[in-house]
């Protein structure tokens, strides 16, 4: 009896003891199914520990559960569990939209998109703003890096650009882009000279700055990833490096006697597969990732048969911002039906060039050119339609899923804190009801987003969708 007695204090004395032994967490995500999107596996009935921001342990659930104690726990049974997404090319912009703007930052989250590169705007303070907003946790919305204002010629058609004309202007312009702490340096060829771009990539690159560009043509993509560059924007750059005729068609383009329109017909027309597998090799030795803006070419190539004005996706996007769409609009219906069936084949090359980029080596980074100015290419959904475009051109969904995952953080140097679920990632996390490995589609099944720790169930996601469709009609 008087054992018993002993054994039963002391069973109550280490009870206290033991609960205080397990490691405290903010967030439990229990029984998930993990995508490890590198390898292309799913990981069964595993648990993660969320502390802040970011994750403390991945594992088997019942070890986990064991170890570890949160105030908040999230079943994921029968749920599949992956990073974030990021899209590598969006725009904000227009002076007079910086409300519409703002308001598209949720909606990015409401799609399971929690990291945005801006690939330029005419509105940089306020992007930097929001930057620094949604870092400090003052602001919802998805984690942002920015060029500022990207560099263009003297006199160019896009608003907000640093004119540069001179390395001297070229050094200023990243001066200022420096104290403003953008995280990369963005090139347009609109008008600026082949030999100050190529100025501009040397000087940034001597800097550490990343770069990013719409690459002169008359410079071959060679010429400009010799010099330095990063990240070439839109894939019909590619199809321009693939014809054995660049650097010629280059030369007329730049003595005028061709236009860009000629001037890319050109390309398409001459384009060589032979020639252009082994261009897309040197290229990525070179080692210049793409952004192929797929989804955002395709809508343009069959702005002549396709209507968006019932698209649903509409609703979410305020007045002014739809009214920049029209543009492009006008412009398609003033092509001749030469040029509509050049923008065809065009856009059909392009399906045929994206898995030759990925067999050569060359990184993808899953980017959608959404936002200002680029008609029916939509905040958030738009992602979902680009990396459904890749699996058409021939990617795999895992293949797919690796460009909006892990090429993202690489490209800008962040791999140690994203592109995974793993000790010391960032909570950036996507609940599915189905397996994206199997269907690139599942992505758009979301239960649930965790963004820098905050956990926002399906209800408080239909309720981001809702705000915006009440803000958008106000």
């Amino acid at each position: 009896m008087k054992i018993t007695r002993i054994a039963l204090c002391a069973a109550v004395f280490l009870m206290p003891y033991q609960a205080t032994a397990r490691e405290r967490a903010d967030v439990l995500i229990r029984h998930a199914a993990v995508v490890d999107v590198e390898h292309a596996r799913i990981i069964p009935d595993q648990a993660i520990a969320i502390e802040g921001d970011t994750i403390r342990a991945v594992g088997p659930d019942r070890s986990l559960a064991r170890k570890f104690a949160a105030p908040r726990t999230i079943d994921a049974a029968g749920k599949f569990v992956m990073p974030g997404l990021w899209d590598m090319h969006v725009h904000f912009g227009g002076e007079e939209l910086i409300g519409e703007n703002k308001a598209l930052l949720p909606l990015y989250v409401a799609f399971g998109v929690t990291t945005v590169r801006d690939c330029a705007e005419d509105i940089s303070a306020s992007v930097l703003e929001w930057r620094s907003g949604v870092a400090e946790g003052r602001l919802l919305g998805p984690t942002i890096y920015t060029s500022g204002p990207k560099l263009e010629g003297y006199k160019p058609i896009w608003k907000g650009t640093i004119e540069v004309g001179t390395p001297a202007e070229v050094d200023a312009a990243l001066d200022r882009l420096q104290a403003m702490k953008v995280d990369f340096v963005k090139i347009t060829d609109n008008t600026l000279k082949p030999e100050i771009f190529l100025y501009a990539v040397k000087a940034a690159k001597s800097r550490g700055l990343k770069t990013s560009a719409h690459t002169p043509y008359a410079l071959t993509i060679e010429q400009a990833a010799t010099a330095g560059l990063n990240s070439v924007e839109h894939l019909d750059y590619l199809i321009k490096a693939g014809s054995p005729q660049e650097a010629s068609i280059g030369a007329d383009f730049a003595a005028k006697k061709l236009n860009y329109g000629e001037a890319s017909d050109k390309f398409v027309e001459t384009f060589d597969p032979n020639y252009a597998v082994e261009e897309y090799r040197r290229l990525a030795a070179l080692g210049v990732y793409v952004t192929p803006t797929l989804n955002m070419s395709r809508i343009l190539a069959y702005l002549d048969r396709e209507d968006h004005s019932g698209d649903a996706a509409l609703a979410y996007v305020g007045p002014g911002l739809r009214k920049t769409y029209q543009w492009r609009v006008e412009r398609a219906a003033k092509a001749t039906s030469a040029q509509v069936e050049a923008r065809h084949r065009e856009y059909e090359l392009s399906l045929k060039v994206l898995p030759m980029l990925r067999d050569a080596g060359i990184p993808i980074l899953a980017g959608t050119d959404a936002g200002y100015l680029n008609s029916f290419n939509y905040p958030g959904e738009g992602l979902h339609e680009e990396l459904e475009r890749y699996v058409e051109a021939g990617l795999t969904p895992q293949q797919a899923l690796v460009t909006a995952t892990i090429t993202g953080p690489a490209f800008l140097g962040h791999s140690d804190r994203y592109g995974g679920l793993a000790d010391g990632k960032a909570a950036d996390i996507l609940v599915l009801d189905a397996n994206p490995l199997n269907d690139v589609k599942a992505t758009r099944a979301i239960r649930g987003v965790m963004l820098h720790g905050q956990w926002l169930d399906r209800a408080a996601l239909d309720k981001l969708l809702a705000d915006a469709k009440a803000t958008a009609a106000r």
